[in-house]
C-alpha cells in the first residue's frame, strides 16, 4: 500500500467526522451547535460511536490488507456482509444506520443501479482505496458492490483522485480545480445540499475541505449543514486529516473513538505490511 504514513490520519480523520455526525443525523440545518461527542442523540448512541460509514471503511481497509495492498472485489464483498450479519468492524459488535441500498445489494449480492440508487453509501467508504493503486474501473467495481448506479461509481472515481492528490501535498483548491471543477468554496452556504444524495455529499464535502485549514472545524462545518450529517463529516474528514496531518486531530477525538484499538491495529497492520486473513 502507499502513502501508508498518512493512513492514520485518513482514517482517524473520517471515523471522528462520522462520529461527531452520528447523534445529528437527520437534524435540521442551524437548528444546532456542534461542541466535541454527544451521547445518544439521533441513534441512541454512546458519544464517540462511529457508524457503518466507518466501519465498512475499516472493512475495505481490511480486505486491502489481506490481499497485499490488492482490489478483491469478492473478498470485500464478503467483509461488508460480515459487518451487516456480524457486526464485525463496529466499536460494540452493533450495526445500526445501515442504508436501503446497501442492505438490500449485500442481501442480494447485486449492486443497486436504479435512478432512485444515487446515495452517498459508496462514496463514504471509498478513501481507503486512495493508498492503493486500483484504476478507476476498479474503483467503479468496488461502488458497485452496493451503488452500481454510475453517478455514484463516478464520483467514488473523483473521490480517490481528490484524496491521492492531496497525498501528494496538493491544495486542497488546487485538486479540486485540476479535476475540472469549479470554485466550490465560492459557493455560498444556502446553496450546499447535505442530503443523501452522492453528488450533494460530495460537494458539502469538498466545500467543507476547501473553506478551513483546521481539521475540527472543517469538521465541525460539516455536521453543522444538517441532515447527512456523519457522512458528510465523514468524507470530509477523511480530506481534512490528510491535509492537517494526524497532529492536527485533536487527541481528545482521537482517545474518545469507542473502539479505536480496532481502528490504530488496522492502520498499524497496513504500515508493516503484515497481512492478516483474519477478522480483527
Amino acid at each position: 500500500m502507499q502513502h501508508t504514513s498518512m493512513l492514520a490520519a485518513c482514517m482517524y480523520g473520517l471515523a471522528v467526522g462520522d462520529a461527531l455526525g452520528v447523534p445529528y443525523e437527520f437534524r435540521l440545518r442551524d437548528t444546532f451547535r456542534v461542541d466535541g461527542y454527544l451521547a445518544y442523540g439521533t441513534h441512541n448512541q454512546p458519544a464517540g460511536t462511529w457508524s457503518d460509514d466507518t466501519a465498512l471503511s475499516l472493512a475495505s481497509l481490511h480486505s486491502l490488507i489481506a490481499n497485499h495492498g490488492e482490489v478483491d472485489v469478492e473478498d470485500m464483498r464478503r467483509r461488508f456482509a460480515d459487518w451487516l450479519t456480524a457486526g464485525l468492524y463496529t466499536p460494540d459488535g452493533q450495526v445500526f444506520d445501515c442504508g436501503l441500498a446497501t442492505s438490500k445489494a449485500l442481501h442480494t449480492g447485486r449492486g443497486c443501479s436504479g435512478e432512485n440508487s444515487q446515495g452517498n453509501g459508496s462514496l463514504m467508504r471509498v478513501a481507503p482505496l486512495a493508498f492503493s493503486d486500483a484504476d478507476d474501473d476498479t474503483i467503479g467495481r468496488v461502488s458497485a458492490i452496493t451503488h452500481a448506479h454510475p453517478t455514484c461509481m463516478q464520483a467514488c472515481m473523483l473521490q480517490v483522485r481528490l484524496l491521492r492528490r492531496l497525498l501528494d501535498g496538493e491544495p486542497i483548491r488546487t485538486a479540486i480545480s485540476r479535476e475540472g471543477l469549479g470554485p466550490i468554496w465560492r459557493m455560498p452556504r444556502r446553496e450546499i445540499r447535505s442530503d443523501g444524495f452522492v453528488s450533494s455529499t460530495q460537494t458539502a464535502a469538498l466545500w467543507c475541505a476547501a473553506n478551513t485549514t483546521d481539521f475540527y472545524e472543517c469538521v465541525r462545518l460539516a455536521v453543522e449543514l444538517g441532515d447527512d450529517t456523519d457522512t458528510t463529516a465523514c468524507v470530509a474528514g477523511a480530506m481534512a486529516g490528510i491535509m492537517t496531518g494526524l497532529e492536527g486531530i485533536p487527541i481528545g477525538l482521537r482517545d474518545g473513538l469507542r473502539g479505536h484499538a480496532l481502528l490504530d491495529l488496522l492502520v498499524q497492520t497496513a504500515a508493516t505490511g503484515c497481512a492478516s486473513q483474519s477478522q480483527p
